[in-house]
């Protein structure tokens, strides 16, 4: 068998061994996905009519706000949805059966190949969840074409793939499950500091950085403007050079820690 096959082989052993324990064990992964679920209802029916007279100038009602909300929340729930892919990947790592796997004939990049598919298909989905959701309670896109819903879903997929070579990293990097969630928190927290929820002008003046120069604010612009018509501007090709670059500083920070000694 090629080097290729055996490649091929091995990671759709290892895919199927991940989404058998998610499947297995969903709480982790249904936690984590009713955080921007629950975040969503919050502010469209607590807070959706004054945070939109406040963004729109009002007038409009919470429909104006669940146009601008969703699209943060879509890409908050992949951050959230990585999460879990911290804690599996540690544990993994922890109790043994990574030093298990390297005494066996299989390929060694499969392990890592397995976590980080598995994850991009519960993050795909998850998102397809919260969306349907959002759609449930009024969301619409405006005047979207078949290319730019292409385009929303190109970007989501991408960016579940850079957070999930990040998050790979993290579960490497933290000693127990604990600990990996905790080294994971900043992909909870990034959406909420970000224009998810309110526009970056809209903040106070030394706080506007930190929303702005992070990964998630081009894509949440990005997003929004494929769904609803707004300006993109430069946020296209920020949101697609973050994605690149955390998929790469990821795969090589998965790769030299899932090369050492197991721990």
């Amino acid at each position: 068998m090629s080097t290729l096959s055996l490649a091929v082989r091995d990671s759709s052993t290892m895919l199927r061994r991940n989404l058998l324990h998610a499947r297995r064990y969903p709480s982790l992964t249904l936690n984590l996905l009713l955080t921007p679920i629950m975040l969503l209802l919050l502010f469209v029916y607590i807070f959706g009519d004054t945070m939109s007279t406040g963004i729109s100038g009002g007038g409009t009602g919470r429909s104006a706000y669940i146009a601008y909300i969703v699209p943060g929340l879509l890409l908050m729930t992949i951050g959230s949805t990585v999460v879990g892919t911290a804690v599996s990947v540690s544990t993994d790592m922890t109790e043994g059966i990574i030093a298990r796997f390297r005494t066996m004939a299989i390929h060694r990049g499969s392990v890592l190949v397995g976590h980080v598919v598995g994850s991009v298909l519960q993050s795909v989905a998850s998102v397809v969840l919260v969306g349907a959701v959002g759609v449930a309670i009024g969301f619409r896109s405006t005047d979207a074409t078949a290319l730019e819903w292409l385009a929303a879903f190109a970007l989501l997929a991408l960016f579940a793939l850079a957070l999930t070579w990040i998050a790979v990293g993290m579960g490497m990097a933290g000693p127990n499950a604990e600990a990996a969630s905790n080294n994971a928190t900043p992909l909870i927290i990034l959406p909420l500091i970000s224009s998810a929820f309110v526009p970056v002008e809209a903040m106070p003046g030394w706080f506007q950085p930190i929303a702005e120069y992070q990964p998630f604010t081009p894509a949440i612009e990005t997003l929004r403007g494929l769904l609803l018509g707004t300006e993109i501007g430069h946020n296209g090709w920020l949101a697609v050079a973050w994605c690149l670059g955390l998929t790469v500083l990821g795969y090589l920070w998965s790769k030299a820690a899932f090369d050492r000694d197991p721990k």
